[in-house]
This record gives structure tokens, sequence and C-alpha cells, in this order.
């Protein structure tokens, strides 16, 4: 949410995923731009649907498709820019549930994942959508469905991603891979959760595998990651984690928990509301859980201290029985933005601007 706008991917039926900007003081659509069709829509668990998160970088609206369609979009009209398909355009390949990831926008360079033996990493002109470069991995890698984050260590700017087959480290200016960490596979070909990073440490997690944090060392122009902790006792839930002083907060499938980040020392492990979506606003953690319901927890590595819980009203049908509410919680100028498939609710939790 940003100068009173919401923007949101949503999709109809299967030929309609769109980018929309509501007006967060009422939810009232301001526009919509279709970008193309709804990926996979053959996928087995069956959840063919938009699946990622606008990003916002000064006037421009940068949005991807669970198709491939990359987009950058005025931000106050919803005119196309440029567009582009990652899939077409450069022979992506995508895992069983079509592409998920939300841009990274780092400067003047958009960076996502087509996947595939081709291009499997590209970066784009954010300002004309033209080709920088591509990174063709060894091991030809699905994308994935985390999104990628730029690390810096050693003088050395790179693009760090999760793709299918593990965790990769890509040199900013020229594409080329620096180093891979083939630990994080997905038993369920579910690499979901963004890495998070701290200086030269990286956490990574793996849906049914395990997580676990690398440490990055540099010497010349080479990069090595050296696994410092990995188990399955690490949050591994599709909820992803944050980060608070030294402290590590995520979910695994049946808990909450809370961890050292550089030793993996667990401080805490509290039943809470099970697998949940986490966001640390206001110096508070914000939970959404796979159940559907929301709590209120302090931000502590002493205990798990809840400050309130509730459902919200009227929750919608689910495509199918494996169907959770997987949506991250939002909180900005006092409110707090819950959305579950084609519901959106809105709180007052603080003073509103």
């Amino acid at each position: 949410m940003v100068d009173g706008r919401l923007y949101l991917m949503e999709s109809e039926g299967l030929e309609n995923e769109s980018v929309m900007a509501l007006d967060a003081r009422d939810g009232k659509r301001i526009w919509s731009t279709r970008l193309g069709n709804v990926g996979s829509p053959r996928q087995q668990p069956n959840f063919p649907t938009a699946r990622s998160t606008p990003t916002l970088e000064g006037d421009l609206l940068y949005a991807q498709s669970s198709d491939g369609d990359v987009a950058c979009l005025d931000v106050k009209t919803g005119k196309v820019r440029w567009k582009k398909n990652i899939r077409n355009d450069y022979g992506g390949k995508t895992a069983e549930w079509a592409y998920a990831e939300s841009p990274l926008i780092d400067g003047d360079t958009l960076v996502c994942a087509p996947g595939g033996s081709a291009a499997t990493v590209i970066a784009l002109r954010a300002s004309t959508g033209d080709l920088i470069w591509k990174c063709p991995l060894p091991e030809a890698d699905d994308a994935g469905f985390s999104s990628a984050i730029v690390v810096e260590v050693g003088g050395i700017r790179e693009y760090v991603r999760l793709l299918t087959k593990g965790l990769v480290g890509i040199e900013a200016s020229t594409g080329r891979l620096l180093w891979r960490y083939s630990k994080p596979i997905s038993k369920f070909g579910a690499n979901i959760q963004t890495p998070v990073t701290s200086g030269d440490y990286i956490f990574c997690s793996s849906t049914g595998t395990g997580a676990g944090v690398v440490k990055l060392k540099v010497e010349g122009k080479q990069v090595a990651a050296k696994q410092v902790y990995f188990s399955p006792e690490y949050p591994t839930a599709i909820g992803g984690v944050v980060k608070v002083g030294d402290y590590l907060y995520g979910a695994t499938s049946e808990v909450l928990l809370c961890a050292e980040f550089t030793t993996g020392q667990i401080k805490w492990k509290e039943r809470a509301l099970g697998a949940a979506s986490l966001c640390y606003a206001d110096g508070r953690l914000y939970l959404h859980g796979e159940n559907g319901e929301i709590a209120l927890a302090e931000v502590s590595p002493e205990a798990y201290r809840e400050k309130g819980r509730f459902s919200p009203p009227d929750q919608p049908q689910r495509i199918n029985t494996m169907e959770k509410a997987w949506a991250y919680p939002v909180v900005a100028d006092g409110r707090l933005y819950i959305r579950d498939n084609n519901i959106l609710w809105c709180y007052a939790v603080g003073s509103v601007k």
C-alpha cells in the first residue's frame, strides 16, 4: 500500500489475470489491467490463479502473471509501458504451480527467473524491458516460486534466488553464476519462501525438506556458500520468515518458532496458529494462519506471547480440500489488510493517517 492505494494481482477464470489498484480507504477499484492468461491450468493439486504481488518503484508498477507475462505499468492509470512473456520469449520453464515471483527492481534492473536451460535467470532494463543479460545454469532449473533478493558481500553485488534445484548466487553486473547450494530441494517440488539475508548470512527454506543458513565467503572474484546449519525443524511453511534483531521468526507445518539467525539455536516453539504467514510491523508480529485465523504477538526471543486472535467473517469457499489461507498480512497507515482468495478485509490496528 502506497499513497492511499493498494496494488494487487487478481484472476477471473483461466483467461484473465490482471493487476489492479484499489482505494485503500474503501477498497473501491481505481483501475485494472489485464496481463494475460492464468498459467498452468492443469496443475495438480489444482490451484490455477494469480499468485504474485506487484513491485512499485517511483511512478512505475512492475507485475508478473502466473503465465509469465511481465509488465511495466503507469502507477496512476494502469497503462502498460512495456510487456514481455518470459516463458515464450526466453524458453522459460516453471514448476507445477506456474510463476509466482514478484519482480525485483534494483535501480534500472528488473530481475526475474524464466527457468529452463536457455535463460534460467534474466535481468531486464526496468525502463524499457530490454535484455541486459541472461544466466543459463549448467543444471537446467525450473523457476520455482520465490523471489530474488540483493546481497552484497566483499564488494561483489549479487542476486540470490531460490530455484527448484536449490539456492543460487548470480553476479549482478554480468549474470555470471557465482555459487550454488543444492541442499534446499523440496520433496514436494515447492521451493516457495524468499530467502532472507543479514550481512554475509542467507537463510533459505524448502517446503517439506528443511531450512537453514549459509555463509558467503569471497576470495578475489570467487564466492562460495558454506552451510552453517540445515534441518527440517526450522521454518518451512509457505508463509515465510521475518528477522528482527538477531532472531528469526517463522512457522513449520505445526508450530511457530524463534531461532537465533546465525547459529540456529532455537529459543522457543509454540503451537500458536500452526502454519502461518508472517508480517512484522510497529514492533509486533501479525500472523495469518493457514486455518484462516489472525493473531497478534509480541516479538521476543524469550517466549511466545499472544496478544489477541480472531477469525475474519465470511471466509471463502476452498477450491479443494488441500487449499489453505496462504496470503501474507499487510500493515500500513494503521490498518491491517488480510486477503484470502477473492476476499479482502481491512481492520484498524493503530492511528490512521
